[in-house]
């Protein structure tokens, strides 16, 4: 029967070929918009690694002073390098990392002109901990850390941009004027968003180059992101004892049942931190896996969580307009259905056959949906936000944008196919 109706259908559309364009431009207009915003919430909004997110927590210790104390306010969002550095020690997590944002002019070897670029200053578990995916080498050792090692992780891109591609351990990066040895070479790599510092844009392109933490501070490299300070921070911020907030700190555990624990070790060492005189304030920490994290921030900016009601809002007025067109059309094929009926049709099949129609009709406005939806996204790679280059469609949104165009195309033309299961032969008989 489902073929029979859709003869019946394409039988209706070429009668009535302006009506007919009319449901389905108005469709794919409100497919169109509404997948080019959900398209874009969708890879803003997405799980960044989804294998163990939920083992992967942010820590944050309240170690500032009592001025301006709320009690039970949001703490930094960053640590002091000193609770890092002890945390880190006490290796109380299946991996833990400290880290931190920076850039640096990089002097290739040949006579081109240096540039500089984004850096990540951390410990040696970041690799393992974010799944960095290695192309060639190997990241370095909790004893490169304690060393100071003069060594660098690189990315793909700055691999083939300074090296020209290919397996290039062993070869010497200089940057700020100091040679690193090049140990390792991430493939193609891009979590979105980048979540491990939320201080930064967090949908750039990844960092180039990283670095173990203690050799940035050994080597001075520039630092960038958001820094804290209170008291007597000294002459330098990033000192070891400085009351300064700087540093991002993670731990992976290995459950996320675990986190209890954590959350209560992270409470004595405030305590004792506190009963040292090094904290002022009541123990007050916060332990976030990652989805909790990018919700707390809120990371999708809000201005495309705006786009996104209003897309929805344009498709629900495109669907109002689709059943005014879809009705006026029922109304006219009110003698049609009056025949059928006296024929033998039941209601049912007549509910069904237009119910195939909308659906029909649907499947055309989708694939003009995905079209404009195509050239929206296009359009939003044109602009200057940092998210901007990211907005392109997948499977998944593919999928979703023929699933909405037929199942928005059903639910509008519930009302007209209901109406036209009401026609009575009888009456529309005896009218002809």
């Amino acid at each position: 029967m489902f073929g029979y109706y859709l003869q019946l259908a394409l039988r209706s559309f070429r009668n009535s070929r302006v009506l007919t364009a009319l449901m389905v431009l108005a469709i794919a207009l409100g497919i169109g918009a509404s997948m080019t915003t959900l398209t874009v919430f969708h890879v803003l909004s997405g799980d960044p690694i989804p294998d163990k997110s939920d083992r992967l927590f942010n820590v944050q210790l309240d170690a500032a002073d009592m001025h301006g104390y709320v009690p039970g306010e949001e703490p930094d969002r960053n640590m002091t390098r000193f609770d890092s550095e002890a945390l880190l020690r006490a290796a109380r997590g299946a991996r833990q990392a400290m880290m931190s944002g920076g850039f640096v002019a990089v002097a290739p070897d040949d006579a081109r002109t240096p540039f500089f670029t984004d850096a990540r200053y951390t410990s040696a578990d970041f690799f393992p901990m974010f799944d960095a995916p290695l192309a060639h080498g190997r990241s370095w050792t909790a004893e490169d850390d304690a060393a100071r090692a003069r060594v660098a992780v690189i990315s793909a891109e700055l691999n083939q941009q300074v090296f020209g591609g290919g397996d290039s351990t062993g070869r010497t990066l200089r940057i700020n004027g100091t040679d690193l040895r090049v140990i390792g070479v991430l493939h193609a790599w891009m979590p979105t968003p980048r979540f491990w510092d939320l201080s930064l844009q967090s949908f750039n392109s990844l960092e180039s180059v990283f670095v173990p933490f203690s050799t940035a501070i050994e080597l001075r490299l520039s630092r960038m992101g958001s820094m804290n300070c209170w008291g007597d921070s000294g002459s330098d911020a990033t000192a070891l004892n400085a009351p300064c907030t700087w540093v991002q700190y993670w731990v992976e555990l290995p459950d996320a049942a675990d986190a209890g624990a954590y959350r209560d070790y992270l409470v004595d060492y405030s305590e004792q931190q506190r009963a040292a005189g090094r904290f002022e304030r009541p123990a007050n920490v916060r332990l976030r896996d990652v989805p909790a994290l990018l919700e707390h921030y809120q990371v999708v900016p809000n201005d495309v969580r705006l786009q996104l009601w209003l897309a929805m809002g344009f498709l629900l007025v495109c669907l109002v307009n689709t059943v005014g067109l879809l009705l006026a059309k029922s109304l006219r094929r009110a003698p049609e259905i009056g025949v059928r009926r006296a024929l033998g049709a039941s209601r049912r099949s007549i509910f069904a056959q237009f119910l195939v129609e909308a659906g029909a009709i649907g499947v055309a406005g989708g694939v003009a949906g995905l079209g404009l939806a195509l050239l929206g996204l296009w359009a939003v790679r044109q602009n200057p936000s940092s998210y901007a280059e990211l907005a392109r469609l997948d499977t998944t949104m593919l999928l979703t944008t023929f699933a909405l165009s037929i199942v928005a195309s059903l639910l509008a033309g519930l009302l007209p196919a209901w109406r036209a299961m009401q026609v009575t032969p009888a009456i529309q008989l005896k009218s002809q």
